[in-house]
């Protein structure tokens, strides 16, 4: 379905260098000066799921696909970007095409890797970024409505109602605020216009990835800019995950018991990438089902609130148009035995129709006829 989650953030703050390590090769641009990465780097991302595995053990499959997300890595915003400074334009274009905002900030020093404010700040860079957002969606609002208004003057109803959105939207960004800080305050009918009919920028919601070095690993804890970066999150209600985008890149090569080893050093669990990626997917608010069998054993990525039959569609179009119910087990009572065919004669699988939401975690049989 082309989920995206777009990596932005002012230049040489390690947009691209965590890029790198997600798709865990070397093919985006990485360096310390601005304006290294013009046009968008493209990778997709499996989605971290031990339950894949479980599984697929578990009814003998001879491979596993997991789930993916695309990874946008947009150039480094400047102050000034909305009028055009330093190819802005160009990069603004490219956040409007993601679903979702992986806002990465800068709360490392280091000497050779000059910030381009000459210090260390998480707030004021995620405000000079938000900033820069809001322009462009004033812009966006501003040509829209003068537009509409034309229309409006005739007495045309849609025109009025139209109108009314775009009062309402202009009213916030005026104020410089995110419109994603205050969409509480808009009907939904206004909020679904803004994502999609305008496709504006601070409507989406965000992520945060504070960037530190090694020293302040594990998790940041008395770094003063993640402390304020945290405080910042929280007051929005934004997810945050602390990363070190170094590391992460060098354990981009290593096989798993180096990498174990590696994490470990640092008191490390897992991959900070495996919370980026789980973070991001769970901001779309995506939900994972399975199919599986002697072949694969699979997992699909569907909006929480999806149909079975519409589910059954991701799977193949035939299933859609024929569907007929949905044999479903969910992991959690799946793990209590050993296989789909125990859970089948204990009577754990249950016969669903049109209606039935999947749940994250479904394991389902698709019926349907051609």
């Amino acid at each position: 379905m082309g989920f995206k989650l777009g990596i932005v953030g002012l230049p040489n703050v390690g947009k691209s260098t965590l890029f790198n390590a997600l798709i865990r090769s070397a093919k985006a641009q990485v360096a310390n000066y601005p304006f290294t990465t013009i046009d968008p780097n493209v990778g997709k991302v499996p989605v971290p799921d031990r339950r894949l595995r479980v599984i697929a053990e578990r009814e003998g499959s001879e491979k596993t696909t997991p789930t993916f997300i695309e990874f946008v890595d947009i150039a480094g915003l400047v102050r000034g970007a909305s009028r055009g400074e330093g190819l802005g334009n160009r990069f603004l274009a490219h956040i409007r095409e993601v679903d979702t905002i992986a806002m990465v900030v800068r709360c490392f020093e280091k000497e050779d890797v000059p910030h381009v404010e000459g210090s260390i700040d998480p707030v004021r860079d995620v405000q000079t970024v938000d900033l820069e957002l809001i322009m462009k969606d004033l812009e966006t609002v501003k040509a829209r409505r003068s537009r509409v208004e034309k229309v409006a003057k005739t007495g045309n109803r849609n025109a009025r109602e139209e109108l009314e959105h775009l009062e309402a939207i202009e009213g916030i960004l005026e104020n410089l605020e995110p419109l994603r800080k205050r969409q509480d305050e808009l009907p939904e009918d206004t909020l679904n216009y803004a994502r999609g009919v305008l496709f504006l920028l601070t409507v989406k919601p965000v992520l945060y990835v504070a960037n530190i070095s090694e020293e302040d690993l594990p998790g940041g804890e008395g770094n003063q800019c993640v402390k304020s970066l945290k405080k910042l999150a929280s007051e929005e209600g934004s997810p945050l995950v602390v990363i070190c985008a170094d590391l992460e890149f060098q354990m981009a090569d290593l096989d798993e018991e180096e990498a174990k080893e590696l994490l470990a050093a640092y008191n490390l669990e897992e991959p900070g990438l495996n919370r980026v990626i789980r973070e991001g997917y769970r901001l779309l608010d995506l939900i994972t089902f399975f199919t599986t069998n002697e072949r694969e054993t699979r997992a699909w990525s569907i909006r929480r609130g999806t149909k079975a039959p519409q589910a059954a569609g991701k799977v193949h179009t035939d299933m859609e148009r024929g569907f007929i119910a949905a044999e479903v087990i969910n992991f959690e009572d799946y793990v209590k035995v050993s296989s789909l065919a125990e859970a089948k004669e204990k009577g754990l699988v249950r016969l669903e129709g049109r209606d039935y939401e999947v749940r994250d975690g479904d394991i389902i049989y698709f019926r349907f006829k051609t």
